[in-house]
């Protein structure tokens, strides 16, 4: 099968200058293709005189634009994303494309806590693994990674629900999962980053923890975060009024509003889990089309 290595790139030269080469060593014959996401340095040129194919941008429009971007115009029946600062060996690709093999349809590299950017970041990756795995009932080793081989046909179905900013990783992985295509994760060596080294941003980085934390639920089954929640405001409803009615025999506003809530919140969990579905049937029935 053919394959295409797609790179997005903001500012990557340097690292380019290091990844290109040893890419071109170790899949000789795969085609290359660099997203240039607005980049202010010479991306484009690096890229180009490794023998990349290069897709420029006038301005940045986020990563996940740059993986749709690639995508489309990949010719290869599989895709390989991985970055281009230098953090992935692109030795690594083989053992990817071998699980590949195997029968699955998506294959993630899998870092280990020394190649997560910091302390921070690792313990909310740890998180985020153990929510996917419980909400998709699979081992998720690393929801995060970048570093992946995929088959091209499956992940086109999902390019119009991926984001244009973050979190491309965790929406297609969910996306698999939901739609029963297997998934696999192979452990994998990681670089630090050349250049610049990420910071972390409380109030930014708390956002976007919280946000793809709804993202994981909602794409995969809303009810199975929905109903604990609401659960748990049913419990305090109901312990604050046995509480009250023990003392005052009363029932209090504050034991309506809890149960309020938790009425609301599953009613919101239900309604959530039909709009999943028809999403996913949506793109069931524009890949029928297109086929």
């Amino acid at each position: 099968m053919r394959l295409s290595v797609i790179l997005p790139a903001k500012n990557e030269a340097e690292g380019l200058r290091q990844t290109l080469p040893r890419l071109r060593e170790a899949q000789p014959d795969a085609e290359l293709i660099v997203v240039d996401d607005g980049s202010s340095d010479d991306t484009a040129e690096v890229a180009m005189a490794h023998g990349a194919r290069v897709l420029s941008s006038p301005y940045s429009m986020g990563n996940g634009a740059a993986i749709k971007r690639g995508a489309r115009a990949a010719s290869g029946e599989i895709l390989v994303f991985m970055d281009a600062d230098g953090q992935h060996d692109p030795a690594e690709i083989a053992s990817l494309l071998d699980r590949l093999e195997r029968g699955y349809d998506m294959v993630v590299g899998a870092r280990d806590s020394s190649g997560q950017a910091s302390a921070g970041r690792s313990l909310a990756n740890r998180f985020y693994n153990r929510l996917a795995s419980w909400m998709t009932g699979h081992r998720v080793a690393d929801l995060t990674s970048g570093f992946r081989a995929v088959r091209a046909e499956r992940f086109r179905e999902f390019l119009h629900l991926l984001p244009n900013g973050f979190s491309y990783p965790t929406t297609s992985t969910m996306a698999f999962f939901r739609s029963a295509y297997p998934v696999d994760y192979v452990a994998v060596q990681v670089a630090r980053r050349m250049g610049n080294n990420s910071h972390i941003r409380p109030i930014k980085d708390g956002i976007r923890f919280l946000l793809i934390i709804f993202k994981i639920a909602t794409l995969y089954s809303p009810l199975k975060l929905f109903v604990p929640v609401a659960a748990a405001f049913a419990a305090a409803g109901l312990g604050w009024y046995g509480w009250t009615f023990h003392e005052a025999g009363r029932f209090t506003n504050m034991s309506m509003l809890l149960l309020s809530a938790a009425v609301i919140i599953f009613l919101i969990g239900l309604i959530s889990e039909q709009i999943t579905s028809l999403t996913y049937l949506a793109a069931r029935e524009s890949k029928s089309r297109s086929g």
